[in-house]
């Protein structure tokens, strides 16, 4: 059964910069707890994410659980969204959308819409509950911290 979870976030900073930050993969680095080890498998350095884009990663999400994870960038719209979608990875299905919007010349407001399905059958609801949705949020409190120290 699919989890959707919404986050919003102030940035105290003007789109352009923010959008350029998001645009780059490799960024992404910057944003995920090292607890979830996590490694790139596709060469991202210096290139600007684009429809279509496939990134190889490893990640760790719990204590001896390595995941190689695939996704796809399924849809830009420049300064405004863009989603990425697994096609390899732990979960059944993970869609996670990341909307952009300029408050004023110096503040911007992120937006992400995150649904996704662990799967695991009459299991995946109890683990979601007890495991999965608690590491998610973590994930994206800890993103939240780093975005408002980077973007100091």
């Amino acid at each position: 059964m699919p989890t959707t979870k919404t986050w919003t976030s102030i940035v105290p900073q003007n789109i352009d910069k923010v959008w350029d930050f998001f645009s780059r993969p490799e960024n992404l680095n910057e944003i995920t707890p090292d607890d979830m080890k996590f490694q790139f498998l596709t060469d991202t350095k210096g290139k600007k994410m684009y429809e279509g884009m496939i990134i190889r990663y490893k990640v760790s999400p719990l204590p001896l659980m390595k995941f190689n994870w695939v996704t796809e960038i399924t849809k830009i719209s420049e300064k405004e969204y863009f989603v990425d979608e697994q096609r390899i990875g732990p979960y059944r299905m993970w869609h996670h959308e990341h909307h952009f919007r300029k408050v004023d010349e110096n503040t911007t407001e992120m937006t992400d819409i995150l649904t996704y399905d662990i799967g695991k059958g009459i299991l995946g609801p109890i683990l979601d509950k007890l495991f999965i949705g608690k590491k998610v949020d973590g994930i994206f409190d800890f993103r939240e911290e780093m975005i408002s120290k980077y973007f100091k």
